[in-house]
Parts: C-alpha cells; sequence; structure tokens
C-alpha cells in the first residue's frame, strides 16, 4: 500500500501496487457481501498503481475510521 488519504469523513481513498489489484478487489468483493455498506471503487493511480476509494453512510463513519486506522499500520503510515 502507498498511501491512506482521507478525502472526508465517509471517505477513504487507498494506493496500492498495481500488482495488487485482484488481491485488493477480491478483499472489496468479500467486504461487500458481510457489510453492505460498503462501497468501493477502482481507478488507475499514479504509474504502477491503483486507486481504491471505499465509502460508507455517516452511520457507519466510526467502521470506516477503524479501516483508515488498520490501512494506515499495515502501510507503515502510522494512523
Amino acid at each position: 500500500m502507498h498511501t491512506v488519504e482521507r478525502g472526508d469523513r465517509t471517505s477513504l481513498r487507498l494506493t496500492v501496487d498495481a500488482a495488487a489489484e485482484d488481491r485488493a478487489r477480491d478483499l472489496a468483493e468479500r467486504e461487500s457481501h458481510c457489510c453492505s455498506f460498503f462501497t468501493f471503487e477502482f481507478s488507475d493511480g499514479d504509474a504502477g498503481t491503483v486507486a481504491m476509494r471505499i465509502t460508507v453512510p455517516g452511520s457507519q463513519v466510526a467502521v470506516l475510521d477503524a479501516l483508515a486506522g488498520a490501512a494506515a499500520t499495515a502501510a507503515g503510515l502510522g494512523s
């Protein structure tokens, strides 16, 4: 993972290596099945990366907060 950016309180943008796109899409699909309030969108990022935008309704911001923290920790970016 390259970046973890909070666009606003209900959205999160992660950039991952293009080589990890299949894994990221699989994770998004699994999360969508268990937590249908998540919305995932993928787009090309900068050279060699893919951007994954995650949004939630306002009532689920705490879940997104936890996800953002876990992603930042996993990426070695702090929280």
